[in-house]
């Protein structure tokens, strides 16, 4: 699939005509780069003036405390956007942003972005519009993590999360971009009680799972 394509499926791009996006690559200075597998393309303490879309492959957002316990804050896959609050405050950041897998990255001028350019371009009144919605999407996630890691117990967690997919998938068989310790980072519990959680759930018929492929299983 080519870069437009692809934007045209970003929610940074949505309502702008593919004609016009080659031109608006030029104005907002796009670059694209492409990273092997557990790269890191921004680290915690670091500054940024550039949004970046995945073109290909998916990226981790990461969070390290002290004393190096990771949290999964995020995955994101083709089309999603990444470091638009950091780029726009320009402020350090306090999460690192890793790849999953090969992946190829398009990397967008944060001031571009979201300064109308002198030429007066329809299109880009539509960015920084788009921008804002964007904004707030990413707000929308978090709130959904919260609302998965605020449960009390393990099992809460791990069905809030694995309801919350299959809603968004529309079958109550899908994957999920997590290994095991990544979505034991993600739930913020520990990997050898999530996992007996699991064991226990599926003895009880709730789920079946084979690695990253989860069917619930619905009550007669």
């Amino acid at each position: 699939m080519d870069i437009v394509s692809i934007l045209r499926h970003s929610v940074l791009f949505s309502q702008i005509q593919a004609e016009d996006i080659p031109n608006l690559l030029t104005c907002l200075r796009a670059r694209k780069s492409e990273f092997p597998k557990d790269y890191t393309i921004i680290d915690e303490r670091e500054f940024t003036d550039e949004l970046g879309i995945v073109l290909s492959g998916s990226v981790n957002i990461e969070r390290h405390d002290f004393w190096g316990n990771r949290t999964v804050v995020s995955n994101l896959g083709v089309a999603d956007s990444f470091a638009e609050t950091l780029a726009c405050t320009q402020q350090m950041s306090e999460v690192s942003v890793i790849t999953c897998e090969p992946t190829t990255i398009l990397f967008l001028n944060i001031h571009q972005v979201i300064t109308s350019c002198s030429k007066g371009c329809s299109f880009h009144h539509a960015l920084i519009e788009n921008m804002v919605r964007l904004l707030s999407y990413k707000n929308l996630e978090l709130m959904k993590k919260m609302n998965h890691i605020t449960k009390r117990s393990t099992r809460e967690k791990l069905l809030s999360y694995l309801s919350a997919e299959a809603q968004k998938r529309g079958s109550r068989s899908f994957s999920i971009p997590f290994d095991r310790q990544q979505l034991a980072d993600y739930l913020c519990v520990e990997r050898s009680a999530m996992s007996s959680e699991l064991s226990k759930m599926r003895s009880e018929g709730l789920l079946e799972y084979q690695k990253s492929f989860f069917t619930l299983i619905e009550e007669e």
